[in-house]
């Protein structure tokens, strides 16, 4: 049965859908496990990096990602907190996986920016911010690693508004004891958490009181001297600090920042409390013909991750929809944009992580639902009941390393030609042609070079196909629209490639930067697309 206007109002107003990003070892996945057993999704936390532990990170599904310990694909958690239903995005943090993140962004309200408390801001947390501000994302910090000696607190903060250009204001404070957190400053308090160190590793909650800055129990917990310098800090960060700006937040403009380590689970639950109080719910979402109200629509939705064999026993494909308005009705009739065939929607799953269900419960606008798929669906599609309406489309950017691939049995060249066709849909790789007299001769592209191991080992494990790649000698690629003559005559010059995508796209490889740019410059017929066209990397 349907909800009353006044129910979904009230549904969507609970939810909660953000992505976690970082660099790659600043503790995401460690995070992202703490606020699973938090939220009471699960009952002990795994640890990405605890190869030997007798359970490996819930986000963490694949058996190369367990065996390499690093997160290679975006997962979806979905899970109550108080009275929060939240859909969490778990991202790689490898730049070679980034693709999936930019993915992930799409489908987010919000982000937890995660930082190294010993290294700050890094590369590739400056690129995946970029991506969130260009959406006005909403930014949470959360500065990890606390129980480790690391950079100056306020350095760091000075770091993050001058490398990110964001503004910043504490919302929790490290709390130490000759260098050992013992526990958080609750700013909006004027208390602090203190905590007690379990023997289980950060696998349970520790037990946590919650004190006066005069109590008897800091004093005994940090010493009269370590309080006399906790008030100073206090005092300092209250004088030079910023002031807590929600409005700012709420715009991409500014970002709270909280202090704790998901080792140890110390701040972790304040963190996530404060959190879930500022984090927007699900926004109006633009469409190519306008704005789409969250709670004044049918169901619709866009499809923003495909993903093969996540049940080796089946060979399924399941398409991941982010749900933008109204709530998902099993058995309704909806439309496919891209093709405008028909789709019923059958069959509703809910994630954590690999482990998926049937949604009995209900699926509104912020939640994530997967549907079982034949086909049909590719990364960027709209599926909406009622008029016809298009999200923009998720982009796909351009690939920087390419191998042309080869099976030495011929035989299996059926089944190396599906798993390309599938893992292609997902995004792992752009799947390339470039003629030749024998016959279309099959390209793999990539945006990094680990993207090329995921994909021998899943043809492996998932295809039964063993195959080689032969590295070219191209470095970046730049999808062309114009005359056909004059992208003839630019493919043919020295060091480019002429190719097509599955869609039947043209693209040009070339062997460096300098020979696109000259390109670029002279060719003033033909424009060239850092992004597949009709996508809109604004998105």
């Amino acid at each position: 049965m349907a909800l009353s206007a006044a129910a979904l109002a009230e549904e969507i107003q609970r939810r909660r859908t953000f992505a976690i990003i970082s660099h790659p070892d600043a503790g995401k996945t460690t995070l992202t496990e703490k606020l699973l057993l938090y939220g009471g999704a699960i009952r002990s936390a795994g640890s990405v990096k605890s190869r030997r532990s007798d359970r490996h990170a819930t986000s963490d599904w694949l058996e190369m990602e367990q065996e390499r310990g690093i997160s290679i694909t975006a997962s979806v958690l979905h899970f109550e907190y108080q009275n929060f239903s939240i859909n969490l995005l778990d991202t790689p943090g490898h730049q070679d996986f980034s693709e999936d993140t930019y993915r992930a962004l799409t489908a987010a309200d919000s982000a937890i920016m995660l930082l190294d408390n010993r290294k700050g801001v890094e590369v590739q947390t400056q690129k995946l911010f970029s991506v969130c501000k260009k959406r006005r994302l909403p930014i949470y910090t959360f500065v990890n690693k606390c129980d480790r000696i690391g950079e100056d607190p306020l350095r760091l903060l000075d770091d993050v508004q001058l490398e990110l250009g964001i503004d910043c204001f504490v919302s929790t404070w490290p709390v130490r004891r000759e260098g050992r957190l013992v526990g958080v400053y609750d700013r909006s308090c004027g208390k602090v958490w203190l905590y007690e160190e379990a023997a289980d590793h950060g696998r349970s909650r520790p037990p946590a009181t919650l004190v006066h800055l005069e109590s008897d129990k800091l004093a005994t917990a940090i010493g009269s001297e370590g309080v006399e310098n906790l008030r100073e800090e206090i005092e300092l960060i209250e004088i030079a600090g910023s002031e807590a700006d929600f409005d700012a937040v709420a715009r991409g403009e500014a970002s709270p920042v909280c202090f704790g380590s998901a080792l140890t689970n110390f701040g972790v639950d304040v963190f996530l409390e404060r959190f879930l109080s500022l984090a927007p719910p699900p926004s109006p979402r633009e469409t190519r013909d306008g704005i789409i109200e969250p709670a004044a629509h049918p169901f619709s939705g866009f499809v923003f991750k495909v993903q093969a064999n996540m049940d080796p026993r089946h060979r399924d494909r399941v398409a991941f929809v982010r749900v933008c308005s109204g709530e998902f009705e099993e058995g309704a009739e909806a439309v496919v944009s891209r093709t405008g065939q028909k789709l019923r929607l059958a069959q509703p799953q809910e994630f954590m992580a690999r482990e998926r269900s049937h949604a009995d419960s209900l699926a509104v606008a912020g939640d994530v639902v997967g549907l079982l798929d034949r086909g049909n669906l590719r990364v960027g599609d709209t599926v909406a009941l009622g008029d016809k309406i298009e999200y923009p489309g998720v982009p796909r950017f351009s690939p920087e390393h390419f191998s042309q691939i080869h099976i030495e049995d011929a035989l299996r060249r059926k089944h190396l030609d599906r798993g390309l066709r599938h893992l292609a849909e997902e995004g792992t790789i752009l799947l390339l042609f470039a003629p030749s007299i024998t016959g279309p001769i099959p390209i793999v592209g990539a945006v990094g070079s680990l993207q090329f191991d995921v994909l021998l080992d899943r043809l492996q494990r998932e295809y039964g196909v063993s195959a080689r790649l032969e590295k070219l000698p191209f470095h970046c690629a730049r999808w062309v629209t114009g005359p056909d003559n004059q992208i003839e005559k630019v493919a043919n010059a020295y060091g480019r490639r002429r190719v097509m995508d599955t869609d039947g796209a043209e693209l040009i490889l070339f062997d460096n930067e300098w020979t696109l740019q000259r390109s670029i410059e002279q060719e003033k017929d033909l424009t060239f697309h850092d992004v597949q066209p009709n996508t809109s990397a604004d998105t």
